[in-house]
């Protein structure tokens, strides 16, 4: 193989309103695939987008919690456990992964995996609030946790909605638009930007939710996903200007 990858991009034409796709991979599973103008994406479905296994472990996060665990049990709390600046910055690394992937993942319908990859970014600010002791390592993340759970709010409340309970996904959005503005401030204006913009988003899905569709799943799963994709990308290019400039 020479490496050009012009007849595989030739079969798959780029079209920005048909380019995700799941296909079948080695091993019997699926993988999923994003084309962009010039080249394809390729995210495994569950673990790590990337499929790599830091330290032997399925995420970052999970070595992180096993030293966490470890130092409980030798010293009887969690008292002077810190997170070193190579472990925040590869957490936030892999915050960026899962980003990507809950992205597509919701474009796609794909609720319960949006709600696991955002509970992953979930725990990544909590590890990063509790236990690092820089001040720009623990900003970077903590910034966009507002976003995090405006998108986890939103899965969650879109899976009740599949199951027509409306009831429960507005007490989702409710509950969703408390915790947010109840956030431990932020000094960026990224975080006060997050913080309005999740509160205004999840109230116009409260009323989405409250307004009568025939078919409330679809209808609502397609805007909410169209306004995920419009506004996210904008946060994807600032992600990754942050991460080159840690390398």
């Amino acid at each position: 193989m020479n490496g050009d990858l012009t007849r595989f991009l030739q079969e798959w034409p780029y079209d920005p309103e048909q380019n995700i796709r799941l296909v079948d991979a080695e091993g019997g599973h699926q993988v999923l695939q994003v084309r962009q103008p010039l080249g394809i994406e390729q995210y495994e479905l569950d673990g790590r987008p990337d499929g790599a296994r830091p330290n032997g472990y399925d995420t970052m996060v999970d070595a992180v919690q096993t030293r966490l665990a470890e130092h409980v049990g030798a010293q009887g709390s969690e008292t002077g456990f810190t997170l070193t600046h190579t472990e925040c910055a590869a957490m936030q690394n892999e915050g960026v992964l899962f980003y990507y992937r809950y992205l597509m993942l919701y474009q796609l319908n794909d609720f319960d995996r949006v709600v696991r990859d955002t509970s992953h970014n979930l725990a990544i600010c909590d590890l990063l609030q509790r236990f690092c002791d820089s001040d720009s390592d623990r900003v970077a993340v903590l910034q966009y946790k507002p976003y995090i759970y405006r998108m986890h709010a939103a899965a969650q409340a879109m899976r009740h909605i599949q199951l027509n309970d409306r009831a429960q996904a507005r007490e989702t959005i409710k509950a969703a638009i408390g915790v947010i503005q109840a956030m431990k401030e932020v000094d960026t204006p990224a975080f006060q930007f997050e913080r309005v913009r999740s509160v205004n988003y999840l109230r116009s899905t409260l009323d989405k939710i409250d307004t009568e569709h025939d078919d409330p799943a679809d209808e609502l799963a397609s805007e909410l996903a169209d306004a995920v994709a419009r506004e996210d990308y904008e946060r994807a290019a600032e992600l990754r200007d942050h991460i080159r400039g840690l390398t």
